[in-house]
């Protein structure tokens, strides 16, 4: 998921163009996007959308609900745990038994409204507390698929400058290391200039080499930037394919590690090097296997 695209959850005239456009995912907003007063109307709208939605259908279907203490919480999961819904993602989670207690919250929903596929959790670290405790939240349950990273909400409380590329990088570092315990994807957030395309780029490319899978878009113009700044380019796939047939020779002359280009080649880099062979296969810049 190299691009994911927030849609306000009042907004349901945008979301046929969002599954039409070309990010990975689209990421509906019940939380931030959605006035108080409005939040009754936008979950009714969500949940008749996502029941008209074939399951698998089409590319991944987030939707953001609001956080576990708020009033809207239980409402938001009765609505939208709806058998055409991918992934929820889940705000501000403070603790690994959040965590599990909003599991256990979806499969009474599942088992409600007669959903079969379990829904997976995306969750936000946002708050010093989830930074702290990311490692245990990432591991808190099977259905957690992904970190998300939350800068705007961990940042501006603590007076923490949004663009200070050192304390952005420290926490990226921070959160991809917690979802590599939990053998997770971590995810970028948003970026909220979307008049600054360099900067995007920027912040994205530098979260690529930090291991992330793929960053956040708040508006359809930052969605190309994304699904540019998380493809390898062409010398790293070519790289990786040779990493990759050299392991299979390596394997069958019993050997667990090889040099390839002058590099000693061991499983850590054999596992880098074949997921950049899937996600080049995955997009269409090899051919499938």
């Amino acid at each position: 998921m190299r691009s994911k695209l927030f849609v306000p959850g009042s907004r349901p005239e945008l979301f046929p163009k969002a599954l039409a456009g070309a990010a990975d995912a689209i990421s509906i907003d019940l939380e931030d996007a959605v006035t108080e007063e409005r939040k009754p109307e936008a979950r009714a709208t969500v949940r008749d959308f996502l029941r008209t939605r074939a399951p698998g259908e089409g590319k991944l279907v987030i939707v953001r609900v609001n956080a576990m203490d708020t009033p809207h919480f239980q409402a938001d999961l009765e609505a939208i745990v709806q058998p055409g819904l991918d992934v929820l993602n889940l705000p501000k989670p403070q603790s690994a038994d959040e965590v599990r207690a909003a599991s256990e919250a979806i499969r009474r929903a599942e088992r409600a409204n007669g959903v079969a596929v379990p829904v997976q959790m995306l969750l936000n670290i946002e708050t010093p507390r989830a930074l702290r405790e990311a490692a245990s939240i990432a591991c808190a349950d099977p259905r957690v698929m992904g970190l998300q990273v939350g800068l705007g909400d961990l940042f501006e409380p603590l007076g923490i400058q949004r663009r200070e590329v050192a304390a952005v990088q420290q926490v990226l570092l921070a959160v991809r290391l917690a979802a590599g315990e939990a053998g997770v994807d971590a995810f970028d957030g948003a970026f909220a200039d979307v008049r600054d395309t360099e900067g995007y780029l920027a912040e994205a490319r530098m979260a690529r080499r930090l291991g992330f899978a793929g960053k956040s878009c708040i508006h359809p113009s930052q969605v190309a930037l994304a699904n540019e700044a998380f493809l390898p380019d062409a010398e790293e796939i070519a790289q990786a394919v040779r990493v990759v047939q050299a392991a299979q020779d390596a394997e069958q002359r019993g050997l667990g590690a090889f040099v390839v280009d002058g590099k000693m080649i061991d499983r850590p880099f054999l596992l880098r090097a074949r997921s950049i062979v899937a996600t080049a296969r995955r997009v269409g810049l090899l051919p499938a296997a």
